[in-house]
């Protein structure tokens, strides 16, 4: 072991490192795992990290949740929400407190801080390069990851870890679970990529299910520039017959859910039987009215998104929704890293997916 384990969960993602710690009190057979620290701020919004306890020769696992913006802070006497900024600083001041005690720190970041604004495309900065590379000369050794918008981000720090770990034995165990009728093969199962970026998480899926895939080419007007990005005018299918047969729809992060809900709309027009969507994050930036007029009209069956990040209340209370748990999963990350173990299985667990397809086949047929 590289020294007693301890997990540092900001408050952003404090509930999450609860029951991460839970889980390895089991295992362990031990009390806690938790060290507790703080982001307070001044009057002037200005803030600091504390640790209530020492690291020194701790193996620190720092996990933080650049997305949650329920939180806020005062500043100036008024409420001030955390953007991904703040929470980011916040893992800072954590780090700096820690003034070079521990062993190890690991940061366990599931939606990789700025990781839309991955290259250039004009005169602009390359935000996600730049927190990589900043983490890493604080002393980070390792950065832990789910389905990294763009994972080539791993080039950034080629002598320190970003482990970018798939979700996708979770989506499998997820779907088959809920869903007893689903028949795996080509013509009855498809995996769709909404846009040519989800591409290779698809290819994987796809590959051990034994099916088939498809893709939407996202055809964009350059010579516009809306938001930062230029607008789409159109997502053009390619791929073989979906008339008939059960959709998974693979992507990262559903964020406005204007381009998935168009995607499952193509399909049903095609003749595609249910679809189901896997996005690893579920922002939903622009609220749920677009999803539940789309579910009404039998656009979608079932969304499928992690509990990785801050998911709204009011989430739970949608027929169409279904919550992946990945607490377990995260704790297995940290255990197995704390002995100093291969994280490959856990990465991409190609065997243990197979071995889920194999056993819901061979359930069906019985």
């Amino acid at each position: 072991m590289r020294g007693k384990p301890g997990i540092i969960a900001l408050e952003s993602a404090r509930k999450t490192g609860e029951r991460i710690n839970e889980v390895l009190c089991e295992w362990y057979g031990t009390d806690n795992y938790l060290i507790q620290a703080d982001c307070p701020r001044f009057g002037s919004g200005e803030g600091k990290g504390i640790l209530r306890e020492s690291v020194r020769d701790r193996d620190l696992y720092i996990i933080v949740d650049v997305c949650n913006n329920s939180l806020t802070y005062k500043m100036d006497g008024a409420p001030n929400r955390m953007s991904p900024d703040d929470h980011y600083q916040d893992l800072k001041r954590v780090i700096a407190a820690c003034n070079g005690k521990a062993t190890r720190i690991t940061v366990i970041m599931p939606f990789l801080y700025e990781s839309r604004q991955h290259r250039k495309t004009m005169r602009e900065s390359l935000d996600c390069a730049l927190m990589l590379r900043e983490l890493e000369t604080m002393g980070v050794h390792g950065v832990i990851t789910f389905d990294a918008h763009d994972p080539r981000m791993q080039n950034v720090t080629p002598l320190n870890g970003l482990e970018n770990v798939s979700p996708a034995l979770q989506f499998t165990q997820s779907l088959l679970t809920e869903y007893e009728d689903i028949i795996i093969d080509s013509d009855h199962l498809m995996f769709v990529a909404p846009d040519e970026g989800a591409t290779e998480r698809v290819v994987f899926m796809a590959t051990l299910f034994g099916v088939n895939i498809g893709m939407f080419y996202k055809r964009r007007d350059y010579g516009v520039i809306v938001n930062g990005v230029n607008p789409i005018i159109a997502h053009d299918f390619c791929g073989e017959s979906v008339e008939g047969k059960d959709i998974v729809v693979i992507d990262d992060m559903i964020s406005s859910g204007g381009s998935m809900i168009d995607v499952a709309g193509q399909l049903k027009a095609r003749g595609a039987a249910r679809i189901f969507v896997f996005a690893t994050f579920g922002l939903f930036t622009h609220g749920f009215e677009k999803f539940d007029r789309a579910y009404e009209e039998g656009v979608f069956d079932k969304i499928f998104t992690t509990n990785l990040i801050y998911q709204k209340p009011e989430l739970f209370e949608k027929k169409y929704y279904s919550s992946v748990g990945m607490n377990r999963y995260v704790a297995a990350i940290i255990d197995t890293l704390n002995k100093g173990e291969s994280l490959q299985e856990l990465i991409k667990p190609e065997k243990r997916i197979r071995e889920t397809v194999d056993n819901y086949k061979r359930y069906f047929k019985s």
